[in-house]
């Protein structure tokens, strides 16, 4: 099956599609992502209203241009699938109505896709996973581990009950001047620096639970840049690798509790594969400590190209096509939703803020 996938929740304009065959594997035909980076760094972030505009002026020449490279027409498409949240409201109607549009037109199934799910899903692309795995999702507005156990089945082992790790990133970079996207530039920053030059906390630390706290951190790191106010070039480097450092330590104790907690609840899983996505899964020093943990758990690390760990289409035509492929079709009145949890039971986690609530 072919299907053509839509990403608009957030400041990517993406289509792409993805062919599954009768056995489970996929191919990619196209990937097309417009970013709209460069529109919003003079903010230091995202505008929703600046990013809606943009899906609209774009992704119509931007989903030709997938069809092309596939060589395919909307003739050819056995599915249409879009994301229909989490994510900036805006710009995920203009996706999903776009995505109905086209399903009515060409008379073709429309799939409205969990853009978390999507996530969740790519390593069954890229490495052909089998069920049940560990995700860790890490990107601007979540951080959780969830436990992979089939299409549509998730169950979340862990979340924040706070910050996400991307928006942390994102508030170190302002808080630096390293400017936007705050990942990639505090990534830089830290190769430069001393990562032992100041002491930051590490949250939630050897905690039985697999949660994350970040806040805490991020004000430790605005109070030490405050003291020796103004910071030249290799304070920036140094509190930047400081940051970093604790981050990559918070990650690895919380991924080996995690591991631990999923082969209590898989002891007839016969190897144990931890999988990592979302933007800040393309970190290299996150990466890195992770394949050293999940060795020492007797675990695989798995993490999809960096192109399929931040927003693309590639994830959400695949997630279609897993849905496609079980009969789970979406009727066009499905609504766009801002928030959109995988595991729909878990309780929210209200901490000391409350972003939490939406992981």
């Amino acid at each position: 099956m072919k299907v053509l996938g839509i990403e608009t929740s957030c400041d990517e304009t993406a289509a792409a599609v993805v062919i599954r065959d009768t056995e489970g594997h996929g191919s990619i035909a196209s990937d097309v992502i417009l970013s709209q980076v460069d529109a919003h760094a003079v903010f230091g972030g995202v505008v929703p209203e600046i990013a809606a505009r943009a899906h609209v002026e774009a992704l119509d020449r931007v989903i030709a241009t997938a069809l092309e490279e596939a060589g395919t027409t909307f003739a050819g498409i056995d599915a249409i699938a879009a994301t229909a949240g989490p994510g900036l409201i805006g710009g995920v109607i203009v996706g999903l109505t776009t995505a109905k549009a086209i399903a009515l037109a060409a008379g073709k199934p429309l799939i409205a896709v969990n853009h978390l799910e999507g996530h969740a899903l790519t390593a069954r692309l890229t490495d052909g996973l089998a069920f049940p795995y560990l995700l860790l999702l890490v990107s601007g507005g979540h951080t959780q581990f969830v436990s992979v156990d089939g299409v549509g089945a998730y169950r979340r082992l862990g979340t924040t009950i706070d910050d996400a790790l991307g928006e942390a990133f994102d508030k170190a970079a302002k808080l630096l001047g390293l400017g936007y996207p705050g990942g990639p530039a505090v990534e830089a920053a830290a190769a430069r620096g001393d990562p032992t030059r100041f002491a930051l906390p590490r949250p939630l630390l050897d905690r039985p639970q697999p949660d994350f706290s970040l806040s805490g951190l991020k004000t430790a790191l605005r109070l030490a840049a405050e003291k020796i106010a103004p910071l030249s070039p290799k304070d920036v480097d140094d509190l930047a690798a400081s940051f970093q450092a604790a981050v990559t330590d918070i990650v690895g104790d919380r991924s080996a509790r995690a591991m631990a907690l999923f082969r209590q609840e898989h002891p007839d899983a016969s190897s144990g594969t931890l999988v990592i996505a979302g933007g800040v899964a393309a970190n290299e020093a996150i990466r890195s400590r992770l394949v050293t943990v999940a060795s020492q758990a007797g675990f695989t690390l798995v993490a999809p190209p960096a192109r399929l760990c931040g927003d693309n289409a590639v994830m959400i035509a695949w997630a279609g096509a897993e849905r496609l492929a079980l009969g789970l079709v979406d009727g066009l009145e499905v609504a766009a939703r801002p928030r959109w949890p995988l595991d729909e039971i878990a309780a929210p986690m209200i901490g000391s803020g409350q972003k939490g609530a939406k992981a």
